[in-house]
């Protein structure tokens, strides 16, 4: 069988663009990866998530063992054939949502017990036990079980974090074993700390990896201080693999990630932003819901090629949003999915041209023009 691979194309700068090659499939990068939390992108039809342009699709192991449960998925078929995605899936680890929607969690060197969000049954998720899952589910891309403090925090608590899951992810090597076709991230911890990210990424090459994440961020520091951090932690990891920063981000995160070396991205907002009327354009971000739009017959982004734009008024979008029809989060979403793409597919060429630079000087000029003027 194929094995994973990475290879770089072109870099302009630190920004790297490159080809993650899969036995289901080829990842372009830079790559964004739309959020199926319960084997589905919420509103969105897997064929639909296809045409914005996504290569893969993240799965949340901890929503899916609690419900339906990894087992009945494997017993379907694994998740690939459940959710109908023939394409790559990359499969978080559980550790981010049990410290954020878990109740009465209690954390040892093996693992964690904590309580069902959904109905309060107690469940235990190890480095074995969440790898397990990920079998189970079938995941192309499997992360390693860590633990993800909230910050801030004190250096202490976040080295001693960090050295649980530097623990955890040689658990989690060792319980992956050998499966061809299939990949394993390591996932660097480490706060804000630089002494503590380079401990971290060196423990997690000695063990090695096929790729390696930037953990941590995106839980509440703020955009300057994950910047910060990033100017150097992608640095501390082997350049020969993948990068994936978790859980971002709006559009000016990530061009701001992928300049400073990251190469995988996920998030929740364009899909969760599209049920709650904020759309993303080059213009920067609208309100649908806004009355100014209710008589505006032009297009959200007359440059954007999904379907909301080429068939549908602003107008219109107002007045399903406003009524609450589901039309309306199915639009939106295909929209926000749509530009987050096309982002994705402007930075991958303008890294290949050797123009990142100018290309983001225009992005961040167009987002500063804002919105077009009401009618």
């Amino acid at each position: 069988m194929q094995r994973f691979s990475f290879a770089r194309t072109a870099t302009d700068g630190k920004a790297r663009a490159g080809l993650i090659s899969t036995p289901r499939g080829d990842i372009r990068t830079p790559a964004f990866m739309p959020v199926g939390t319960a084997a589905t992108v919420k509103a969105m039809m897997p064929g639909s998530v296809r045409e914005t342009g996504a290569d893969i699709l993240l799965g949340n192991t901890y929503h899916l063992m609690l419900r339906p449960t990894a087992e009945r998925i494997d017993r379907l078929g694994g998740l690939h054939k459940f959710m109908n995605w023939e394409r790559p899936i990359l499969t978080d680890s559980g550790g981010f949502q049990v410290m954020s929607l878990a109740a009465l969690r209690k954390l040892t060197e093996n693992g964690v017990t904590f309580k069902s969000h959904i109905d309060g049954s107690k469940h235990e998720i190890t480095p074995e036990r969440s790898m397990e899952i990920q079998r189970l589910l079938g995941s192309d891309i499997v992360m390693c079980f860590d633990e993800c403090p909230a910050l801030p925090a004190e250096k202490a608590t976040i080295a001693q974090s960090m050295q649980l899951s530097m623990r955890w992810a040689a658990r989690s090597r060792d319980a992956f074993g050998d499966r061809p076709g299939h990949a394993l991230f390591g996932i660097q911890q480490g706060g804000l700390e630089p002494d503590l990210r380079a401990e971290s990424a060196a423990a997690l090459t000695d063990i090695g990896f096929d790729g390696y994440a930037v953990g941590g961020l995106a839980v509440g520091e703020g955009q300057e201080a994950m910047f910060g951090c990033l100017d150097f932690a992608p640095d501390q990891l082997p350049q020969d693999k993948p990068r994936y920063l978790m859980g971002v981000g709006k559009p000016d995160d990530i061009v701001g990630a992928v300049a400073r070396g990251i190469d995988m991205m996920d998030c929740v907002l364009p899909s969760r932003s599209g049920r709650t009327g904020q759309v993303f354009t080059r213009r920067g971000v609208v309100n649908i819901k806004n009355a100014r739009h209710a008589d505006d017959p032009r297009p959200l982004d007359e440059a954007c090629r999904c379907p909301a734009c080429r068939n549908y008024s602003r107008a219109y979008l107002h007045h399903v949003f406003r009524s609450q029809e589901i039309i309306s989060s199915m639009l939106l979403t295909w929209h926000n999915l749509t530009y987050y793409q096309d982002l994705m597919e402007e930075m991958r060429t303008a890294i290949a041209e050797g123009v990142f630079g100018a290309w983001q000087d225009n992005f961040h000029s167009a987002r500063a023009d804002g919105d077009i003027a009401p009618i």
